[in-house]
C-alpha cells in the first residue's frame, strides 16, 4: 500500500537537507522543520477547527510556506485541499465555494477579493494566514497554531489511504463550469516516483517554483517530485523576472519549468544576457506551446530546452525526453513515462497509425479518481477500461515520439475536411515576425467552419500608443500576405485561415493556456 505521507517520510531520511527557501522571507526550513510546520497544520484542522476526515478546507492565497504546509497537511489529517485560483472574482470563487461545500477557508486577508467573498458568504468561517486578522486573534492561523499547545506527533487514526482524496484542482473553465478534479494520495506519490525516475531528478537539484500553487503544474511538477528526491524548493510569491534571474545565481539553481509567456519575459529582461546558468542542467516548458524562437534563444545561451505535457486529470508529467532528444525532437512532447499507458484513437475508438491524429487515452496509477459532484462527467471522461479520455489531440511518428495537434473541441471541419488549430498555430510560430498565435474556427456559410488566425507579431509592444493604429493597418496587411505566403510553403492550402486579426497580446489563463472563446467572441463583434 503506499503511505500518503511523503513529506513525513521525506523528513525521517534526511531531515536536516534544505527543503525550502522562501524569497519573500529568506525563510529557510530543512525538511525536518518544514515537516513539523505541516503537522501543525494538520492540528489546527483537527483540534482547533474540528474537520472529519473528508471534510474540505479552501486556500485563498499567493505562493507561501503555508501553502506547501496546508498541501502536505492532507496526508497527516485526512482533510481535502482545495486550492482558489487567485485571480478569479468573488462570484466565481463562491460557486467553487458552493460546490465543493467548503467548511473553512485559509485566506490571505490582504487580497481585496476577500472583504467580497466574506460578504457573499458569511456563514463561512474565514482564517487569516497572518496574524493581527480582523475579527479576532481566533480568525487567524498563527493564534490558532499557538493554542494547540505541545506537539504530540502523529493525529491517531488520521492516516491517509492511497485512493484517499488529497485536494481538489479546479479546471481553469475556458470552456465551460470549473469542475474539481479530486486528486488521490496513490496520484500525488506516482507523479513524485514517476518523475524523479524519467526526469531523472536528483537530491542536489534546486528549482525555483514561481507558477500558481493553487494550479497543478504549482503544486505537483516541481515540488512533489523534489521533495521526493530530497532536492530544494525556491519558492517566490509570484513572478518577477529580475527576482527570478538573481535566484538562479544566488541559490544555484539546476532545472526550472516555466511556460511559454514566462520563458518569454526572462528572455526579453536584461539579466537574461548575463545571469550565469552554468548550473542549469535543463528547462522544461508546459502548458502550451513553445515557439521555436525561444527555444534557439536559450539553446544560444548553452541551455537545454525541453517540452513536456500534462493536465490536471491525469498528472502534470506524462512525457519525457533526453536531453539528446529535445535537440533532435524539436516540437515534441517526448515519449510516454515508464508506466504510463497511452493510446491515439479516432472517432470510433480505433487505434490510430503513426502520423495521424488522434485523442489521447491515459491509463495508469497518474489518472484521477474523477470530478467532484459531478457523475455524468466522470463517466464521459473514464470509461470502463480505466482509460481517461483526455480531449487532446496528438500524432506519434515513426520513432514513437508525440505531437500536440490541439484540443478535440478546438478542431474544426472546414468544407468537410478536420482542421487542427495547433498544426497551423506551430507553422505560424516558425516565421520569424510572429511573436504568438492562435488559430480558431469560425462558422461560415460556404465552407461550414474556416480558420481565423490571431497574430501577434515580434516587437509589437514596442511601438508607441499613438501610431499603433496605423502601424496595425499598414504592417498587418503587409504581413498577412506574408504569413498566407509562409503557410502555403508548409500546409494544405485547406488549413490557411481565411481571416487574420493583429492583437498587441493574446488572452491567455495564469498558466499560459489561450482563452479561444475570448478570441471568437472578439473576431464576431469587430466582424460587422
Amino acid at each position: 500500500m503506499i503511505h500518503a505521507d511523503l513529506l513525513g517520510d521525506r523528513a525521517r531520511i534526511t531531515p536536516d537537507k534544505t527543503a525550502l527557501v522562501e524569497v519573500a522571507t529568506g525563510r529557510r526550513l530543512a525538511y525536518r522543520e518544514l515537516d513539523e510546520r505541516a503537522r501543525r497544520m494538520a492540528r489546527v484542522w483537527v483540534e482547533a477547527l474540528e474537520l472529519a476526515v473528508g471534510e474540505r478546507v479552501a486556500i485563498l492565497s499567493h505562493n507561501r510556506t503555508e501553502y506547501l504546509e496546508a498541501f502536505f497537511a492532507t496526508a497527516k489529517s485526512g482533510v481535502i485541499l482545495v486550492t482558489l485560483g487567485t485571480r478569479l472574482t468573488a462570484p466565481e470563487l463562491a460557486g467553487i465555494l458552493d460546490d465543493c461545500g467548503a467548511a473553512v477557508v485559509l485566506v490571505e486577508a490582504s487580497m481585496p477579493v476577500v472583504d467580497e467573498l466574506r460578504r457573499q458568504r458569511p456563514a463561512l468561517r474565514f482564517v487569516s494566514l497572518d496574524a493581527g486578522a480582523a475579527g479576532g486573534d481566533g480568525d487567524c492561523l498563527p493564534a490558532l497554531a499557538a493554542g494547540l499547545g505541545r506537539d504530540e506527533g502523529a493525529l491517531t487514526g488520521r492516516r491517509a489511504g492511497p485512493e484517499d482524496v488529497s485536494c481538489l484542482l479546479y479546471t481553469s473553465g475556458t470552456t465551460g463550469k470549473p469542475k474539481g478534479v479530486m486528486i488521490p494520495h496513490r496520484m500525488v506519490i506516482w507523479n513524485g516516483y514517476n518523475t524523479v525516475a524519467n526526469w531523472q531528478l536528483e537530491e542536489s537539484d534546486v528549482s525555483p517554483i514561481f507558477t500558481p500553487l493553487y494550479h497543478a503544474g504549482g503544486l505537483m511538477a516541481f515540488a512533489v517530485p523534489l521533495v521526493t528526491i530530497g532536492g530544494t524548493m525556491v519558492l517566490h510569491r509570484g513572478f518577477d523576472a529580475a527576482e527570478v534571474w538573481r535566484t538562479f545565481e544566488a541559490e544555484g539553481c539546476t532545472v526550472v519549468l516555466g511556460v511559454p509567456a514566462i520563458w518569454k519575459m526572462l528572455m526579453e529582461d536584461p539579466a537574461f544576457a548575463t545571469t550565469d546558468l552554468s548550473r542549469v542542467r535543463w528547462f522544461i516548458s508546459g502548458g502550451a506551446p513553445l515557439p521555436e524562437y525561444l527555444i534557439e534563444a536559450y539553446n544560444r545561451r548553452g541551455v537545454v530546452f525541453k517540452q513536456g505535457f500534462g493536465m490536471t486529470e491525469v498528472g502534470v508529467n506524462c512525457f519525457a525526453m533526453t536531453v539528446e532528444d529535445s535537440y533532435a525532437k524539436k516540437g515534441s512532447i517526448g515519449k510516454p513515462m515508464m508506466l504510463t499507458e497511452v493510446r491515439l484513437v479516432d472517432g470510433e475508438g480505433r487505434d490510430v497509425e503513426a502520423g495521424e491524429v488522434g485523442e489521447m487515452l491515459f491509463r495508469g496509477q497518474h489518472v484521477c479518481v474523477g470530478y467532484w459532484n459531478a457523475p455524468e462527467a466522470t463517466a464521459a471522461a473514464l470509461d470502463a477500461d480505466g482509460w481517461f479520455h483526455s480531449g487532446d489531440l496528438a500524432r506519434r511518428d515513426e520513432d514513437g515520439f508525440f505531437y500536440i495537434a490541439g484540443r478535440r473541441k478546438e478542431m474544426f471541419i472546414s468544407g468537410g475536411v478536420n482542421v487542427f488549430p495547433a498544426e497551423i498555430e506551430s507553422a505560424l510560430l516558425l516565421h520569424p515576425a510572429v511573436e504568438d498565435a492562435a488559430v480558431v474556427g469560425i462558422e461560415d456559410e460556404r465552407w461550414g467552419e474556416v480558420g481565423v488566425a490571431f497574430v501577434v507579431r515580434r516587437g509589437q509592444v514596442e511601438h508607441a500608443a499613438e501610431d499603433a493604429a496605423e502601424h496595425a493597418a499598414v504592417d498587418g496587411a503587409e504581413l498577412e500576405a506574408e504569413l498566407v505566403r509562409h503557410l502555403g510553403e508548409r500546409l494544405a492550402r485547406y488549413k490557411i485561415p481565411k481571416g487574420w486579426r493583429f492583437l498587441s497580446e493574446l488572452p491567455r489563463t495564469a498558466y499560459g493556456k489561450v482563452v479561444k472563446g475570448d478570441l471568437k467572441t472578439l473576431y464576431r463583434e469587430d466582424t460587422p
